[in-house]
């Protein structure tokens, strides 16, 4: 079976003032098609960084990144965010909601963006949203909603696309354990049932432990188990 997604020696430096920070310092991996993969690591490991380059939204300094084909690297600016658009659902930490939008045209704006011409797949939509416990709660904007609900409506936006890949930049950082179980198993059924590749950022063991495979990341590479320290989790 081919890799869905292939990074080879990947590096990033970043300058603070006069100083070079190094972010990733050649790391290569294969991700399967229909995987899910946490990334787990210490601040300033570089998993944020890496979360750019494979969401298209930064390049690398050098080497390069293949996903589904495509070599991000080699694409345009154009190009790249339109493979960036149709391909890929994004869900972060800060649930980046439009204030002035409820939560079903925050969940919308993902068709738009992606050029669909508001073309949606209702029932699909119906059960992410009834999965996600939001039935009553689509007519209500982010400020009536709690974080946990704010971030099952960041969640159903990425979703509702049906993106080949998922990536999940700390989806759980600021929710309590109900919230969070309630969004990594929508994370892992969305894996299972729909077959997208789900890569997710996390510091939590627990969290990680959803993913089918654990990658360790430690000052810019990855790392083993063992010599990843705050790891205390298990394979």
């Amino acid at each position: 079976m081919s890799a869905f997604i292939e990074a080879t020696e990947l590096r990033k430096t970043y300058k603070v003032g006069k100083i070079e920070v190094p972010a990733l310092c050649g790391i290569s991996f294969t991700v399967e098609k229909g995987q899910f993969v946490s990334i787990v690591g210490p601040s300033g490991s570089g998993k944020s960084t890496l979360f750019y380059i494979l969401g298209g939204l930064t390049r690398a300094d050098s080497g390069s990144i293949v996903i589904d084909g495509d070599d991000f690297g080699r694409l345009s600016d154009a190009e790249r965010t339109s493979k960036r658009k149709r391909k890929i659902g994004f869900v972060f930490q800060k649930f980046n909601l439009l204030p002035t939008l409820d939560a079903n045209a925050n969940i919308h704006i993902a068709v738009d963006i992606a050029g669909a011409n508001g073309t949606v797949d209702r029932p699909y939509l119906q059960r992410i949203v009834k999965l996600l416990g939001l039935e009553k709660r689509l007519h209500h904007r982010p400020s009536e909603l709690s974080g946990g609900e704010q971030q099952r409506v960041a969640l159903a936006r990425a979703l509702i696309n049906k993106p080949a890949i998922v990536l999940a930049d700390e989806p759980t950082g600021n929710l309590d354990s109900k919230n969070s179980d309630i969004v990594l198993n929508m994370l892992r059924q969305s894996n299972q049932e729909l077959g997208q590749t789900v890569l997710m950022i996390t510091h939590n063991p627990a969290a990680a432990s959803y993913g089918d495979r654990i990658i360790h990341m430690r000052d810019g590479e990855i790392v083993a188990p063992e010599k990843d320290p705050q790891w205390t989790g298990h394979e």
